[in-house]
Formats: structure tokens, C-alpha cells, sequence
């Protein structure tokens, strides 16, 4: 079994900066591509970043090319978002998940391309 737990989150002025982070269980983390969704109340689940096995490729939604960074330690089977210049637009949970068999493309951005999801973590910013 794998999981995610999902921290950082938190009230934020529109403008200002949060990062969050992902802790992983298992051996294997490595071997997932991760990535970080979103939802806002009313709405679906969607994309914001994904980043390769190794680190080396990200992918982005528009919205938040320029502001948001996503960056893994496989050392400490660890994944971030940093976020900066938020907008009250990024209200939302924020949700991490791991996939077994992603590749560099358009399935980093599917929700049913991921095996495991953490719980998710509150991102509220204020105008």
C-alpha cells in the first residue's frame, strides 16, 4: 500500500508564496511520475504540475507557468510545489498522486492516469 500525505497548506494574501510538500511511502517511489491536482468547490479535478521520474521534465498548466515549481527529492521520497505570486484563483485542495506508468505527454494531466492519491491540503488565498 502507498501513501500520501499532502502538507503546507494554509491562508495566504494574493501575492504571497506557499510551498507545499508530498511525503511518500514505499520503496519504489522513483519509479512514479508525480503530479499536483486541484479543486475548488463545484469543480472538477484539475491539473497543475507533474514532473518526471528523475525530476529532469516538468509539465505545467498555463495558469500557473511563471508562479508555480514542482520539484522532487527521491532521496527522501519527497515532492513540492512551490507556489509564488498566488491569486485567490488558486483557492482549492490541493492534491498529490503518484503514477505507476505516466509518461512525458497529455497523461500527466488525466486524473484516472494515477494510482494513489494523498488526502489533500487546503490552499486558500485571500485578495
Amino acid at each position: 500500500q502507498v501513501q500520501l500525505v499532502e502538507s503546507g497548506g494554509g491562508l495566504v494574501q494574493a501575492g504571497g508564496s506557499l510551498r507545499l510538500s508530498c511525503a511518500v511511502s514505499g520503496r519504489t517511489f522513483s519509479s512514479y511520475a508525480m503530479g499536483w491536482f486541484r479543486q475548488a468547490p463545484g469543480k472538477e479535478r484539475q491539473f497543475v504540475a507533474a514532473t518526471s521520474r528523475t525530476g529532469l521534465s516538468t509539465h505545467y498548466t498555463d495558469s500557473v507557468k511563471g508562479r508555480f515549481t514542482i520539484s522532487r527529492d527521491n532521496a527522501r521520497n519527497m515532492v513540492y510545489l512551490q507556489m509564488n505570486s498566488l491569486k485567490p484563483e488558486d483557492t482549492a485542495v490541493y492534491y498529490c498522486a503518484a503514477g505507476r506508468t505516466i509518461n512525458y505527454g497529455y497523461s500527466v494531466k488525466v486524473v484516472d492516469e494515477y494510482d494513489y492519491w494523498g488526502q489533500g491540503t487546503q490552499v486558500t488565498v485571500s485578495s
